[in-house]
């Protein structure tokens, strides 16, 4: 029994050795610590929408620059009204071709106007635009 008390005294040291870290220091790691960064938020600039830039083209007066109502008067009843944000889209169709009418708001607070046309045919072939307001235009 000596024999295993003194193994057992034999092995102490070495099982103390690999106990963790010595009394009294502290654990230091080798390895290298991540630097913690604090993210520098830039504050958000609200900026007005730009203002819409206006189509200009021979035969095109008389439209753009229109409210609804005024193409309306011109065209009659419009085919399809679509709103898309502060956006208008009006079509207007005849057997000629098919004019679309964007209409922005000029202002805060001011009635949209028409600042861009496209025309085409019924098969999507690109027309005179000018030539599509005259056919549709009522007389």
């Amino acid at each position: 029994m000596r024999r295993d008390v003194l193994a057992v005294l034999a092995l102490l040291p070495l099982l103390a050795a690999c106990g963790g870290k010595p009394a009294g220091k502290k654990f230091e790691s080798t390895a290298a610590r991540p630097v913690k960064r604090t993210a520098v938020r830039q504050p958000i600039v609200r900026r007005p929408p730009p203002a819409a830039q206006v189509l200009t083209a021979p035969g095109l007066e008389g439209v753009i620059g229109a409210t609804s109502a005024d193409l309306v008067r011109q065209f009659g009843t419009a085919r399809l009204d679509v709103q898309e944000g502060d956006a208008r889209k009006l079509q207007f169709s005849g057997t000629a071709c098919l004019l679309d009418v964007y209409l922005y708001p000029p202002a805060a607070g001011r009635e949209p106007q028409a600042t861009y046309v496209d025309a085409r045919r019924s098969d999507g072939r690109d027309v005179d635009r000018a030539a599509c307001i005259g056919a549709l235009r009522k007389r």
